[in-house]
């Protein structure tokens, strides 16, 4: 029987199946390796497992390479981020400076007494920093909220919010606060990036002691994010230790405050943006639909053979 002509299976619309199965048979090697329908319906499709199991299994196939075929263009499609570590300092353009953004909230505290500052190992010395910063009051004004941007220099150091430029100091200053942000650098809005880059956003310590200060200890880890046109942003990742405690000197308690104590890694993280090559993405089809057609193939030739045995068996038992 001509494979085109073969008899319609219970699956159904099996005449087509054989006629485009046979056209890519045509183009392989031997008996052995054409589609599982080719064999089948020229053989004849006489027992059930002759007629529908190599039907079934070619179907099985085409299923498998769709399937592979759609999560290898997904990956194609998707943009990969892969992180990398070296020594060295990314953002050499900075001038030795990296950028601050603040925001906090002391609700028991009056926007006149609170104040930054900053210090570090240079001998910068900076109390009162006003510059880029912007006081809200809160509770009808018995607290404040502190937003500023500023620059330090990449030398360990520290910047505190304190009553240190006050023209007259409280006597009880409450320094319970809540942390809304502190970032370094500039902003990364990633998905497929999930860093420390605001540890301390939403740290609440209102339920602290009024009169202890804060010391929050941040390791500062610079990090670099190159996009696909390979622009870079550079930004930085922090770890943070922090304690709490009431402070004494031999002239009595010291006035409490919130302090940043920072030291920078000498590790840079990397993220790279990064997209599957086209080449690689055909070779990766072209070996998905060939394994495939071989596979098929031996699954075919061990259903035809397991058929024959099983024929010679019965003409063996009616003779």
């Amino acid at each position: 029987m001509h494979p085109t002509q073969a008899k319609q299976t219970p699956f159904g619309g099996y005449r087509l199946a054989a006629s485009i199965f046979d056209s890519a048979r045509i183009c392989s090697r031997g008996r052995g390796l054409g589609w599982p329908l080719g064999r089948s319906a020229r053989e004849g499709a006489g027992p059930a497992l002759e007629g529908q199991a190599p039907f079934l299994v070619s179907i099985c196939c085409c299923l498998f390479i769709l399937f592979l075929f759609l999560s290898e263009l997904t990956g194609f499609i998707t943009t990969e981020v892969v992180n990398e570590l070296y020594v060295d300092d990314p953002d050499k353009d900075s001038g030795g400076k990296i950028d601050v953004s603040l925001n906090i909230s002391l609700p028991n505290l009056h926007c006149e007494l609170v104040g930054l500052d900053i210090q570090d190992e240079m001998g910068r010395h900076e109390v009162g920093h006003i510059d880029n910063s912007m006081k809200i009051p809160l509770n009808n004004g018995v607290g404040c909220r502190f937003e500023g941007q500023f620059s330090i220099n990449k030398v360990p150091g520290n910047f505190h919010v304190s009553t240190h430029s006050a023209t007259a100091q409280p006597q009880n200053p409450d320094m319970t606060h809540i942390i809304h942000k502190l970032s370094f650098g500039d902003t990364l809005q990633v998905q497929n990036v999930h860093g420390a880059f605001n540890a301390l956003g939403g740290a609440d310590r209102l339920t602290s002691n009024p009169l202890a200060s804060h010391d929050y200890i941040l390791k500062i880890v610079p990090t670099v994010y190159e996009d696909k046109s390979g622009k870079q942003r550079y930004s930085y990742q922090y770890t943070v230790a922090n304690k709490e405690y009431v402070a004494y000197s031999h002239t009595g308690r010291i006035i409490p405050a919130i302090w940043f104590r920072y030291d920078l890694s000498p590790i840079t993280v990397k993220y790279t943006e990064r997209r599957q090559p086209l080449y690689r993405f055909i070779t990766t089809i072209c070996a998905i639909i060939g394994g495939t057609f071989t596979v098929a193939g031996i699954l075919d030739s061990c259903i035809f053979t397991a058929s024959e045995a099983w024929k010679k068996i019965q003409l063996g038992k009616m003779h």
